[in-house]
């Protein structure tokens, strides 16, 4: 079943032992200037991704330097990834949030830096469903046992995670994608905006902090309202091969036409209103 975790006190953290599952996991570390925050991936790999701001990710397996940025909205950043039976140590100076994106691993692959550089910046869709994908931690860039990430940037208005689509089929025995969608909401003139996601049995209104996991099944669209552009983080992982398996639900997937005759939205690629 999926499931809506709203922002609360504490930063979002979700486990596979937490969520019910097998791979999957996500956590949200703040830290105030130079804050640090030690811990050790056990049987999980896991990437660094600053949300807001800059550290220094250190282990016994290498380290980096992660330049950040200022908001999620700013752009795509640089990243780190960090093999299973890993201690580390991230600290910052100025302070900031930081994702640590997770699944659970079999093999043991080496440290990487990875620059903003080398994160593929993809439009995808057209017209009101125009949305922009930082893949950072897609098999295309990111050499990894089972985690598939990326980031996904929908100006205000839009709808993306369209049409409908599952990460699983309906023959018996295929693999999986378990899902986790981590939302930031531009703020507006008033203050906080809003989205929503509709996941399989879930229709949930979110905003900055919020968490939805989606263990299998139809999920989509995510909407951002009009006046507030919407963030997304996606961290899945399977049991299986490390691929996407995303399969369009058949009662819609006829808008993909639709988009054959539009124009990207000219608000893509994404840069920040004045």
């Amino acid at each position: 079943m999926s499931r809506h975790i709203p922002a609360g006190p504490a930063a979002v953290r979700v486990t596979p032992e937490t969520a019910g599952w097998g791979f999957t996991g996500l956590e949200i570390v703040h830290l105030a200037a130079g804050g640090t925050h030690a811990a050790a991936t056990a049987g999980d790999e896991v990437v660094v991704l600053p949300l807001e701001g800059s550290c220094a990710v250190d282990s016994a397996d290498g380290g980096a330097k992660l330049t950040g940025r200022a908001d999620v909205f700013a752009g795509a950043t640089d990243c780190a990834y960090l093999p299973r039976g890993t201690p580390y140590r991230i600290t910052s100076a100025e302070g900031g949030r930081f994702a640590l994106a997770s699944a659970r691993a079999r093999r043991r692959l080496p440290f990487r830096h990875v620059a903003a550089g080398e994160v593929r910046v993809e439009l995808r869709g057209a017209g009101e469903c125009s949305r922009q994908v930082n893949n950072f931690g897609t098999p295309d860039v990111l050499e990894a046992d089972r985690i598939i990430a990326c980031e996904v940037i929908t100006p205000a208005g839009n709808w993306s995670s369209f049409p409908p689509h599952k990460h699983d089929t309906e023959r018996a025995g295929e693999s999986v994608l378990e899902e986790i969608y981590y939302f930031e909401v531009a703020d507006g003139p008033s203050g906080p905006g809003m989205g929503y996601l509709q996941a399989s049995d879930v229709l949930a209104e979110v905003r900055s902090g919020d968490a939805v996991i989606i263990p299998r099944g139809w999920h989509g669209p995510a909407m951002a309202v009009p006046g507030y552009d919407m963030y997304y983080l996606n961290v899945m992982a399977g049991p299986g091969r490390r691929e996407w398996l995303i399969c369009d639900d058949p009662a819609h997937s006829w808008i993909r036409e639709k988009w054959q005759h539009q124009q990207t939205d000219p608000r893509l690629p994404y840069r920040r209103a004045n």
